[in-house]
């Protein structure tokens, strides 16, 4: 058995370390200096309590993006020298986020053991290659993201860090390869298991859906389907679960090998960068040849983001996850005994809490950040919840879920449809979403994304935004002199969440203008960059008049828009003219 020795290496801190809700993103050139990804590590394991490393079983893998391999290696050496006693990687280094949350709580290994915790190194949506990004991120025992008091602890512990260990004489593990490799260590023994990064993911899926009723929906002739994984992690899965396990067509799965640049594209789940999916859905700008399938998904690059499409119809992602909440307990058997709630994040539209008050359930807005769902769910108050950035998920894990969504969709298709698999006209994506806009009434919604966006100039906007709310009635006179038929600001603030179940406080979390008519403009800084910043402005209009849910969402939503950019100067403040993606 090779042995190896414990190395302490003398270094120093970086500038900027600090994780975002989603771990810590930068430029692959970035991450490759010297010591740079090791102090990250280093300093997260100091963060962690001694039970949570000594002795401890941790899972490390990703979305397979450049650098991941050597992260790995590093990782697995350094884990080693911290007294970790087995870590986990899934075969080549793939798991999909939500693999990962579900290889934590569900897995148990041949002696027993339970992870504590795992890297996950993806920078999720952004684009992977030796130019673009990187990211690394610490999930704890419950499959959820570092809450902010442990991420805290982790960005201290970068600033005045000054040396790491690692292990010495420990050789690079082949991660290709299925097995256990055992080594030597100071402490006793450490073990490497590499193992299948589908097997407990599909199980946990087969335990929620019915597979038997999603694999007749896509028997019958009259439904065709499209999965594209944007050359991410999700085509691990894909494969698995569409094809082996429900029977689909192997020609409906686009872009499902996973690639360390993701083919040179953005995997990002929208209408901008799915451009493949979105032609052969028939909503690209020329007509498809052939007749576009009857639904269409789309994956991000760590598969935890869904895109959800009908044939010619985009399923906004507010209204995607109030729709799975209003059908789940007769279309799901994991939700067959009722809800305990649903939750979203403060940006997404107010379609959940619409159905939330239909159906009676506990209903919870929160600031962006999956962890604080996970808060909820730990607690049992939250059973079904999503956010506007593509995300939707429920409390089988603690993170978002892509392809649990798609699965949610198709069964609520299969649901809708039992009566008609053989024949007659199937109950479409878009019947399903216009039925939901009759009981619910339609929030029309929008995203603009400015990106990279000089951080000083972004900021400044932001403190303006703050400044205005202290006078309404200077608001109401700009927004009157924009459109005079544009209702009343009767609310602004910045929005702040207290956590029902720890009682933490978390400020700042984005500016709010809420309308008389039940409109409202959201303004946020995003983290999930990694330079400059990126401002989110979300535009939202109540419609419960039946007559008027069929609008086009740009057109109806024009006013407002014309309001927001002017209330914010947005061109002043940043030079643009434009966002760079609308959604």
């Amino acid at each position: 058995m090779v042995k190896f020795e414990v190395s302490r290496v003398v270094t120093t801190p970086f500038d900027g370390q600090k994780p975002g809700t989603s771990g810590l993103r930068k430029k692959v050139k970035v991450f490759v200096q010297p010591h740079y990804l090791e102090n990250f590590v280093q300093s997260t394991f100091y963060a962690l309590s001694a039970e949570k490393v000594q002795g401890a079983t941790l899972v490390v893998s990703g979305d397979g993006r450049y650098y991941s391999k050597d992260a790995i290696q590093i990782i697995i050496k350094m884990a080693a020298a911290n007294g970790v006693r087995r870590v986990w990687v899934g075969q080549n280094g793939l798991l999909s986020t939500p693999a990962v949350s579900a290889v934590i709580r569900e897995r148990v290994g041949h002696d027993g053991s339970k992870a504590t915790g795992a890297f996950i190194l993806t920078a999720s949506h952004n684009p992977g290659g030796p130019h673009e990004d990187f990211g690394i991120k610490y999930n704890m025992e419950n499959g959820g993201p570092a809450p902010e008091a442990i991420t805290d602890k982790i960005y201290e512990n970068t600033k005045t860090i000054k040396e790491y260990l690692i292990a010495e004489g420990l050789p690079d593990v082949d991660i290709a390869v299925i097995g256990v490799s055992s080594f030597m260590g100071p402490e006793g023994q450490f073990n490497v298991e590499v193992f299948d990064s589908a097997s407990d993911y599909v199980t946990l899926m087969k335990s929620i859906f019915d597979f038997q009723a999603i694999q007749k929906l896509l028997s019958s002739p009259n439904f065709t389907f499209c999965y594209d994984a944007l050359h991410g992690v999700a085509g691990a899965y894909a494969n698995r679960i569409f094809v082996e396990e429900l029977g689909a067509q192997e020609s409906s799965l686009l872009n499902c090998t996973p690639k360390e640049d993701f083919g040179g594209g953005h995997p990002d789940p929208n209408l901008t960068y799915a451009k493949e999916l979105v032609a052969r859905m028939g909503l690209g700008k020329s007509s498809p040849h052939d007749e576009p399938p009857e639904f269409g998904a789309a994956a991000d690059g760590d598969a935890d983001r869904n895109m959800i499409l009908g044939k010619r119809f985009f399923v906004t992602p507010s209204d995607s996850v109030a729709i799975i909440a209003a059908n789940a307990v007769e279309s799901i058997p994991y939700f067959s005994s009722g809800l305990k709630g649903v939750a979203r994040s403060m940006p997404t539209s107010a379609a959940l809490d619409v159905v939330a008050k239909h159906l009676n359930l506990k209903f919870f807005e929160v600031p962006t950040g999956w962890k604080f769902f996970g808060n909820l769910m730990d607690a049992g108050l939250c059973s079904v919840c999503g956010e506007e950035s593509f995300g939707t998920g429920s409390d089988h894990i603690r993170e978002k879920d892509g392809i649990w969504a798609v699965l949610a969709w198709l069964s609520i298709l299969a649901h809708k449809n039992k009566e008609n698999i053989h024949g007659g006209k199937l109950v479409s994506v878009e019947d399903i979403v216009r039925q939901h806009w009759a009981t619910y009434g339609r929030h029309y919604y929008t995203r603009y994304d400015y990106e990279n966006v000089d951080s000083g100039a972004a900021k400044e906007l932001m403190a303006n935004l703050v400044q205005l709310q202290s006078s309404l009635a200077e608001v109401n006179e700009i927004v009157k002199g924009v459109h005079s038929d544009v209702s009343n600001v009767v609310h602004a603030d910045e929005f702040e969440y207290k956590d029902p179940v720890d009682g933490s406080i978390s400020k700042h979390q984005g500016v709010r203008y809420l309308f008389e008519d039940g409109s409202r403009l959201v303004f946020r800084l995003s983290g999930t960059g990694s330079e400059g910043a990126t401002i989110r402005l979300y535009i939202e209009q109540y419609e419960k008049d039946p007559s008027k849910t069929g609008r086009d969402s740009q057109e109806a939503l024009a006013p407002l828009v014309d309001v927001a950019l002017k209330l914010s100067k947005m061109e002043e403040f940043t030079g643009r003219s434009a966002p760079t993606v609308i959604t």
